[in-house]
């Protein structure tokens, strides 16, 4: 009977050690870090819509008023787009809310080199700060705060339902918008492939939006993704051949 009992703790060991890597092998997920954040656009988070991932309507894209605006060293030229970060208020007992926030990387928070770092200028670089939508903010601290200490980590985003694909463009110009992105999030590398092409590597134009120009008119369309964690998930023939410019397809999920 002792045998058997260790045999099954020697088995359960060898099981946690690969769960355990795979855990670790993010980094940055469990590495606290200080910054500040600030909030804007207004108590109904209008003023958050549109900006720099070109996300749009945060609402109907499923992102809600849990976003932020990222510093210019953070926000990585727009590859940070659709990172998911965990923050606390952090040693301000005048100003601090208990409990924690996880919010998207929506838009970018651009410098203010007319005003100094400590003074106005929250997002100039090297500074990391998040500018939050304000209802976001009051989770964590008093609005007559204004700025805040805080805490943050990346933490895997989890979304419901699968990544969308929205097809803007025209015929030789395919503007793929990538939205509703889980685990890391931030898609770092796209390809395509027509029912009647091979695969081929979209560029980044701007945020989320990722180009091809191939003419792809009437061709079932297929997507593989990578994000800035080495995950990729290829989505088969997501896209109809039927498909119009303006419209949305859901693949899977991370």
């Amino acid at each position: 009977m002792a045998k058997k009992a260790m045999h099954i703790l020697q088995l359960l060991f060898f099981m946690l050690i690969p769960l355990a890597s795979s855990q670790g092998s993010r980094p940055g997920y469990d590495d606290w870090q200080t910054a500040h954040a600030t909030f804007y656009g207004g108590s109904d988070a209008t003023g958050t819509m549109g900006g720099a991932c070109g996300y749009g309507n945060l609402y109907s894209q499923g992102y809600g008023t849990r976003t932020a605006a990222l510093s210019t060293a953070l926000f990585n030229s727009g590859l940070s787009c659709g990172a998911c970060y965990q923050l606390r208020c952090n040693d301000d007992p005048k100003w601090c809310l208990h409990g924690e926030i996880t919010v998207t990387a929506t838009n970018l928070c651009p410098p203010n080199l007319a005003l100094s770092n400590d003074n106005g200028g929250w997002c100039n670089p090297p500074l990391e700060h998040f500018d939050l939508a304000e209802p976001a903010f009051l989770q964590i601290a008093e609005y007559r705060a204004g700025i805040v200490p805080v805490l943050f980590r990346r933490v895997p985003c989890v979304k419901k339902g699968g990544i969308r694909f929205t097809i803007n463009g025209h015929s030789y110009f395919n503007l793929v918008l990538i939205t509703n992105v889980g685990g890391a999030g931030d898609v770092q590398s796209v390809s395509i492939t027509g029912s009647r092409t091979g695969w081929q590597p979209m560029s980044r134009n701007w945020g989320q939006n990722w180009q091809s120009n191939s003419y792809l008119n009437g061709q079932t369309l297929s997507f593989k993704i990578t994000t800035s964690d080495g995950a990729t998930l290829i989505h088969n023939n997501v896209v109809p051949a039927g498909w119009q410019f303006g419209q949305t397809f859901e693949g899977g999920q991370f």
